[in-house]
């Protein structure tokens, strides 16, 4: 468990954080957290972010599911690992060892931006386990996040500079962190300064600015995985935010990819659903428990 002075400070009702142990050289332990009853549900974040992206939408649907919400391999308080990476076959490694080492079978994948892309290999990868697939606003073309704003394209390209790059990685200022953060909402009150907080909390653990540019420098990786979603069986659902960083031309090539998948755009709503519009989610999600 994390230590004292490491526990997260947002506290969701019902919720119980928990850990899986470290297993090999760089699979370090892995936190997540846990509520409700029901089918197994997972929750998978995405960039800079951590469990608690989560902490509106599970109330919404812990009566539904029992859900697990992991911070990815490196991020929140999952164990950081010197020399680790982050590429998508790394990441989707944790969340393969969230499934198994719990034993969760018939399991609803969520992820959003890049936990989207993860949900959608992990389907690919353990077609047996994965009951449904919901993928809001997957992070699988070029820009990304540097679509957001000018002030994210210089803080992005300066973290993958050479030289200077890890340097810039270790120094986040608050405004910095809001302003590029509220690039991907359509309703900017929807970021609760609590929220900013946490991640600043988290951004300064020991050795997370390395995981932070770790994962912007394997971004190419989430982009060469979508070559793995024509494998998925499951049924996927498709959410965009009307405002996501995706152009009309990205959705329509992963709907290529996924012929069979449902697909709905959320007015106004973008890049971090799970902040904004939690109901949409919830909604299509307990109308299929």
């Amino acid at each position: 468990m994390p230590s004292e002075e490491s526990r997260p400070t947002i506290h969701i009702p019902g919720v119980t954080s928990r850990t899986i142990p470290p297993r090999g050289g760089r699979e370090g332990e892995l936190r997540y957290l846990k509520a409700g009853t029901g089918a197994p549900l997972v929750l998978l974040h995405t960039v800079r972010t951590q469990a608690e992206h989560f902490r509106h939408l599970i109330p919404l649907i812990a009566d539904h599911y029992t859900v697990h919400a992991l911070d990815l391999p490196g991020m929140g308080y999952s164990e950081i690992v010197p020399g680790a990476s982050y590429d998508e076959p790394a990441m989707r490694a944790g969340v393969e060892r969230l499934l198994t080492e719990l034993d969760l079978n018939d399991v609803t994948l969520v992820g959003e931006s890049m936990g989207a892309v993860l949900a959608l290999t992990t389907a690919a990868e353990l077609p047996d386990r994965v009951r449904r697939v919901v993928a809001v606003n997957t992070y699988d073309f070029r820009g990304g996040i540097a679509r957001s704003s000018l002030l994210a394209r210089v803080v992005v390209s300066g973290v993958l500079a050479p030289g200077v790059g890890p340097v810039i990685a270790g120094v986040e200022p608050r405004p910095a962190l809001r302003a590029i953060l509220r690039g991907g909402l359509g309703d900017k009150s929807a970021l609760r300064e609590d929220y900013v907080d946490e991640l600043l909390r988290v951004g300064a653990r020991p050795g997370y600015p390395t995981v932070a540019r770790a994962v912007y420098q394997a971004l190419p990786s989430l982009i060469a995985a979508r070559s793995r979603y024509p494998e998925v069986k499951a049924p996927v659902h498709l959410v965009y935010g009307e405002k996501d960083w995706s152009r009309p031309s990205d959705r329509e090539a992963d709907r290529r990819l996924l012929p069979t998948a449902e697909f709905t755009q959320v007015p106004a709503a973008g890049h971090f659903i799970a902040l904004e519009r939690p109901d949409v989610v919830a909604d299509l999600l307990n109308a299929v428990a």
